[in-house]
């Protein structure tokens, strides 16, 4: 891949979803070193840009709305013009991310060879084949391996985050106490397939308040209010309530940073907590391990093999059963050895 001498002013499109995001990082951070001098500029939906904000390597967060029509998408082109001039890496598989980055008027426009989209990119990557069929592989690998043509190297610090101090402190304010904070995790904004059913959350901790001491904070956010009710309902054990007056992305970042361990589903607080290097029990259902087997996750997954999974659809068409078969005791018991003594 050609690149001018000078590289100067370069746009990274980041993945759309929040686990996806914060797997995104490392390679984020390694193309930014790569070409120290230039400005990176990141754009993204807006709770995918409060997700980065704070991360010292990225010069500019161009926020954007989702899925914009055709005249906001030649507005947003137009403000990306001038921090895309020299270099566009497009991160996710979508063929609207890659029209983009060609409408902002990149040069160079770098981008998995995936759909019907290869002529709004320069330069293509194949994907990831087992007797030429895509597999997936683990999300932030395949990230990195993007950026394989443009020289970068994994620098093999992992998944990176950055908390809002004050958000750390207002945490602290209502998260403090004796014994281990837990976080408990129960939404996950793909679909239905990856949750665990509330109620058992709130056995869990009923279970680990019992068996520990343990307090814990219930984290979910915008759309889960269900999940959240549901849980608030069944559990004996009072959860402790870390957000204002509506959950943020900067709070979940927060709390996470702040708590012991994470208990969820396969979802975006999993990847926040690795990047914290907090202790993560995942329960695991409709999703393959192979986009999430982190080397840097410190816990357990929790998972059971059936006959129908893992089938990456979005809601279960069956008896859900790859998760119902998941009780809180062994939950509970994945947990006992990562919890501090």
């Amino acid at each position: 891949m050609e690149l001018p001498k000078n590289v100067k002013h370069i746009l990274a499109l980041a993945p759309n979803w929040l686990g996806d995001a914060v797997m995104c990082t490392p390679a984020l951070r390694v193309l930014k070193r790569r070409f120290p001098e230039a400005e990176l500029t990141v754009t993204a939906k807006f709770p995918i840009c409060d997700l980065l904000q704070g991360l010292p390597w990225i010069d500019r967060l161009a926020p954007i709305s989702s899925r914009p029509g055709l005249f906001r998408m030649l507005q947003i082109a137009a403000e990306l013009h001038p921090h895309a001039r020299d270099l566009a890496v497009i991160f996710p598989h979508s063929a609207r991310a890659a029209l983009l980055a060609m409408m902002a008027g990149a040069s160079n426009r770098l981008g998995y060879q995936r759909g019907q989209r290869s002529w709004f990119l320069t330069d293509t990557v194949q994907p990831y084949r087992e007797k030429g069929v895509i597999v997936p592989i683990y999300m932030a690998k395949e990230y990195l391996d993007l950026l394989k043509p443009l020289g970068c190297e994994d620098d093999d610090q992992g998944l990176e985050l950055v908390a809002d101090p004050k958000e750390i402190d207002a945490v602290r304010g209502r998260c403090s106490g004796e014994g281990p904070l837990i976080g408990l995790a129960p939404g996950a904004a793909f679909g239905s397939s990856k949750r665990w059913p509330a109620e058992r959350y709130a056995q869990v901790a009923d279970l680990l308040a019992q068996k520990t001491g343990a307090r814990f904070v219930l984290l979910t956010g915008p759309g889960e209010e269900e999940t959240r009710a549901e849980a608030l309902k069944a559990a004996k054990t009072t959860f402790i309530e870390c957000y204002d007056q509506k959950p943020t992305i900067a709070r979940l970042k927060a709390a996470i940073s702040e708590v012991d361990m994470l208990i969820g589903n396969d979802s975006g607080p999993r990847h926040i907590a690795i990047a914290f290097k907090k202790p993560v029990i995942c329960i695991m259902g409709s999703t393959s391990p192979r986009y999430t087997d982190s080397p840097w996750e410190v816990g357990k997954i929790v998972r059971v093999d059936v006959d129908c999974g893992p089938c990456q659809k979005p809601v279960c068409e069956t008896d859900h059963r790859c998760m119902t078969r998941i009780s809180p005791e062994m939950v509970m018991e994945a947990a006992l050895p990562f919890l501090p003594h």
